[in-house]
């Protein structure tokens, strides 16, 4: 929807004991201007719910936004495996 061109790249993590995967979303689209006003539960610049970014956040154990405007957005995540 905000991007003409991405790529998802997914990777197993290991380190030490612990396992997990990480995503990577990178897009070549407009960017965010204001990451921040984003990442709040509930902020939406479609007719969605504000769901998106939020709820990866919550749903990672680890979560990283970089984003320049005019020049894309890259999502990295990482989610472990609980033993």
């Amino acid at each position: 929807m905000y991007a003409d061109y991405g790529q998802i790249s997914i990777e197993q993590m290991l380190v030490e004991h612990a396992v997990g995967i990480k995503v990577i979303a990178k897009d070549s689209g407009w960017g965010i201007e204001d990451v921040a006003k984003v990442m709040k539960d509930g902020y939406s610049t479609s007719s969605g719910l504000g769901f998106g970014l939020p709820g990866v956040r919550k749903l990672m154990d680890e979560f990283k936004i970089e984003s320049r405007v005019g020049k894309g957005t890259e999502v990295t995540v990482i989610k472990w495996r609980e033993e």
